[in-house]
């Protein structure tokens, strides 16, 4: 039996572990599960559910040992993208959008068999009800929890990608790439700890560059409420491989996730 501090909350939609510490890992794209009415619609590609963010729970293990809070998603972002505002704006103007309800993977191969461009609005608003709102709901509730109880909390956006994906950004992405919204979501301090972190590792690194945050860390960040929040989005190369079954990888892992570990505790310090 798991302790009262580290349980699980059953949901058909998130996976959640309450924790006693004020840091909170979220992995809003870690799910891959495709539900049964939608499946026989989708080709090979969209069931394999290629563009999620496999393993980062294994990756991000070590964080009960600093007695964090966990959220995962269960349903694969091609049902919905967590990480997504509501009303399905581009966080990135100017450049090629992954939307809420997405009809191609990341490379730009069609989801669906019919090879539809959209989601129906009606749809659309559905799965956001059925599968956005409850972990949305779940992660204000902890962060609001956690900063009654400790008066400040860490909420860490996990994710993680393929290296090269030509549709989204040129050339290969460096291996880590933190966001905080411009320096926005966090403590200043922190977004400097982990610098310092990053300028003594042997893998390839970028603060604000092409990924300054997604949905969840722009609008959870509020360091003036003491409310943190940075996102990491890693290579997928540092730690499995990037192609199907997309398997964890010991030869390249065992590098980087001491890394990982290292940035998370530099920030959660500074907390």
């Amino acid at each position: 039996m798991l302790p009262i501090a580290i349980r699980d909350l059953m949901s058909d939609v998130y996976h959640f572990e309450t924790g006693t510490a004020p840091l909170f890992i979220s992995i809003p794209h870690l799910g891959s599960q495709i539900p049964e009415p939608m499946q026989p619609a989708m080709t090979e590609l969209g069931l394999r559910s290629g563009d999620t963010d496999w393993h980062l729970d294994r990756l991000y293990a070590f964080g009960r040992q600093l007695g964090a809070s966990f959220l995962w998603a269960r349903y694969s972002r091609y049902v919905v993208d967590l990480n997504r505002p509501p009303n399905d704006e581009n966080l990135y103007p100017g450049q090629a959008k992954t939307g809420l309800c997405p009809t191609h993977t990341f490379d730009g191969q069609p989801l669906y068999r019919d090879g539809r461009e959209s989601i129906p609005d009606a749809e659309r608003e559905q799965r956001r009800q059925q599968y956005w709102q409850p972990y949305h709901d779940q992660l204000r509730r902890e962060v609001d929890r956690l900063r009654a109880q400790h008066g400040k909390v860490l909420l860490w956006e996990a994710h993680s990608i393929a290296s090269v994906i030509p549709r989204l950004f040129d050339g290969k992405l460096p291996d880590l790439n933190i966001g905080t919204s411009g320096g926005a979501s966090c403590d200043p301090a922190m977004e400097a700890a982990i610098r310092g972190q990053l300028e003594q590792c042997d893998l390839s690194w970028a603060i604000n560059g092409r990924f300054k945050g997604g949905y969840i860390t722009r609008q959870y960040g509020a360091p003036d409420r003491q409310v943190h929040a940075i996102q990491l989005e890693m290579c997928q190369s540092t730690y499995m491989s990037e192609s199907y079954p997309y398997a964890w990888r010991d030869d390249v892992a065992g590098q980087t996730a001491p890394v990982v570990e290292r940035l998370v505790r530099a920030a959660y310090e500074r907390l």
